[in-house]
């Protein structure tokens, strides 16, 4: 018990630690990942589109 109890302890010391970011570097983060993530969204959908019309115009005839 006591190993569990020393353990929560040093965890929150760690935690007060931390250099947590403020408001406005999340929002920034935040906006990044969402931006990264519909580009390779787009990409992705023109690279399956593409290989979808070669496929259908070369292979399948």
């Amino acid at each position: 018990m006591n190993k569990l109890i020393n353990f929560l302890k040093e965890a929150k010391q760690e935690l007060l630690k931390v250099n947590w970011p403020n408001k406005k570097q999340i929002i920034n983060y935040t906006a990044t990942v969402i931006g990264i993530s519909i580009a390779v969204a787009v990409f992705l959908g023109i690279l399956d589109y593409l290989f979808s019309y070669i496929l259908k115009t070369f292979i399948i005839k």
